[in-house]
């Protein structure tokens, strides 16, 4: 009985990890964003029920994706310094037991979705799972450069979940939020493989520091936070946020659009880490002024 105990916890951990944690986080929070954006002032108790609800389902959804990557992946992930220490890729669980885990989440999420949210947010998270598990991972990753940027879509899509769940449609709002993260993920993930290239190359992933090499890739991640600006400025203008998201978008985006600036110009893997680091805390905390805004100064 003592030996089994740590057994247990160890195969669970293991589960665990596959469901990818600190991405699914971000995931859920940015869905959560969108479900409390969509509701006028405080939510009533009846929706912040829907809410938590929502992000369970749309949680077991994704980490359900996230596992089924892992099966798809896991010789890429082998060869791969950061990703090789994964259970897949160790051989540490069968296949069979990755695959029945990760269709027991997506089974478990789409009747929490349908039975208690909506039938159109059930249908839009089923779709993410399928962009991001198969069009994206089998299909245009190891085809095309432009993986990130054409399978960016499925990562943009959770504060659109968390409008509709909350609403039952989609909206210019939903589609708005659904912009910011959809030209915010190139610059995110090209900063990373900049400093990755060696793992990409070795693992035979046409990203693009690969095969246009790193000049080329430093100009599109500061294009790319240029054009990302842009949109940061559009939740002000169509009028679903005041001059406090405003002002916050405004210096988040001038801070991105210097990294991109600066690591044009002169090349680091340390500016490049940085770059990346500061890209998560650009989106963290712009969404979390435009909610601010949305409490403080919203009708």
């Amino acid at each position: 009985m003592g030996k089994a105990a740590p057994a247990l916890l160890a195969v669970l951990w293991r589960f665990y990890v596959l469901t990818k944690p600190r991405v699914i986080a971000l995931i859920v929070f940015c869905a959560l964003i969108g479900m409390l954006l969509a509701v006028p002032g405080l939510p009533s108790l009846a929706q912040l029920e829907r809410a938590l609800l929502a992000c369970l389902g749309i949680w077991l959804v994704a980490a359900a994706a996230a596992a089924f990557n892992c099966i798809v992946e896991r010789r890429l992930d082998a060869r791969m310094k950061r990703t090789a220490w994964r259970p897949t890729a160790r051989g540490d669980l069968a296949d069979w037991q990755t695959l029945l885990f990760s269709a027991t989440l997506c089974a478990t999420g789409s009747a929490v979705l349908y039975l208690v949210v909506n039938a159109l947010t059930m249908w839009l998270t089923l779709a993410t799972f399928v962009g991001y598990a198969l069009v994206y991972t089998v299909v245009l990753k190891p085809l095309t450069p432009q993986n990130i940027v054409i399978g960016g879509a499925s990562g943009a899509m959770p504060p659109l979940l968390g409008w509709t769940a909350m609403t039952g449609v989609v909206s210019p709002q939903a589609l708005i939020l659904f912009l910011i993260i959809f030209l915010w993920t190139p610059p995110h993930f090209w900063a990373l493989a900049l400093y990755r290239v060696d793992d990409y190359r070795r693992a035979g992933l046409p990203m693009l520091p690969v095969t246009h090499g790193n000049e080329f890739t430093r100009l599109m991640v500061l294009l790319y936070t240029l054009i990302l600006f842009a949109a940061c400025l559009m939740p002000y203008v169509y009028g679903m946020s005041s001059w406090l998201y405003l002002i916050a978008a405004s210096a988040l985006s001038c801070v991105f659009c210097l990294y991109g600036y600066y690591l044009w110009r002169d090349y680091s893997e340390l500016l490049a880490r940085k770059t990346f680091r500061f890209s998560l805390i650009h989106l963290g905390v712009l969404f979390a002024a435009l909610l601010a805004d949305h409490y403080l100064l919203g009708p």
